[in-house]
């Protein structure tokens, strides 16, 4: 059975992106095959894999406005066990061009039935909006990851979050769950940090991860290189953090 993630939190800079492609990359360094989709305009993702994202003829853009198939746009192999779905700044015209679409709630859905049982996992980076692209994702899903910052306003916006995927599993898919929060950007040598994962766990009844992702000085250079953490510098805690997020997430969906 595979098992569809959407990793989302409409507030911008909280490690959306940073946990997408190490957790995919993670997943796959188990033996999993992953496949990764890129539904952000700003195709941080893609680039993180170290894909040129302005280069490519087909990405998820092609594929929502049925320009190509899903077989067209993939990407495979792009590290071993992980094959993507690209993006790039065109996707951000995607919302204009559905308007009176008929069912474009369920594009991506529709496509990806087609393929996902090649894969253990499919992660979707969402954009840092709540915007028919992060609805298409939804659908598509079988839960919403949420990364949180561990800073001040970490709660702000996450009811909002919250209160869209009711929404989008009374309307759209029943079958949408919370997968769980993550706290990202982690500094133990705070009383901060340790004062928001305590508020959250103290005001969420959702799935917390245990797995702590640190702020970590090469997680943060990984991307200028193209490359997931477990690649770049697999001793470092970013890794290690990510590796065992990954452990969680398999425990998770084997229960």
């Amino acid at each position: 059975m595979s098992k569809t993630i959407a990793v989302a939190n409409q507030k911008g800079g909280v490690g959306k992106t940073t946990t997408t492609i190490n957790l995919a990359a993670s997943l796959a360094a188990m033996d999993k095959k992953v496949l990764v989709i890129d539904m952000d305009p700003q195709g941080n993702t893609t680039s993180g894999f170290g894909v040129d994202k302005n280069e490519l003829e087909n990405t998820v853009y092609e594929l929502i406005l049925g320009e190509c198939s899903i077989q067209e746009c993939l990407l495979k192999d792009v590290i071993e066990n992980l094959s993507m779905i690209p993006s790039n700044v065109n996707l951000a015209a995607a919302e204009i061009e559905l308007i009176g679409v008929d069912q474009k709630e369920y594009i991506l859905k529709n496509e990806v039935d087609w393929i996902k049982d090649q894969y253990d996992f499919i992660i979707i980076d969402c954009p840092p909006s709540l915007n028919m692209l992060t609805v298409n994702a939804m659908t598509t899903a079988d839960s919403v990851l949420v990364p949180i910052q561990c800073e001040y306003y970490a709660l702000e916006g996450l009811s909002q979050l919250i209160h869209t995927v009711n929404l989008v599993r009374e309307r759209l898919n029943p079958q949408l769950d919370i997968e769980g929060i993550v706290f990202t950007m982690f500094d133990a040598r705070t009383n901060l940090s340790m004062q928001v994962v305590e508020n959250v766990k103290n005001n969420l009844t959702q799935h917390i991860y245990q797995t702590l992702i640190p702020r970590n000085i090469r997680l943060a250079e990984a991307p200028s290189y193209g490359m997931p953490i477990c690649m770049y510098d697999a001793k470092s805690t970013g890794a290690e953090s990510y590796m065992a997020l990954a452990e969680e997430v398999i425990a998770r969906k084997d229960k």
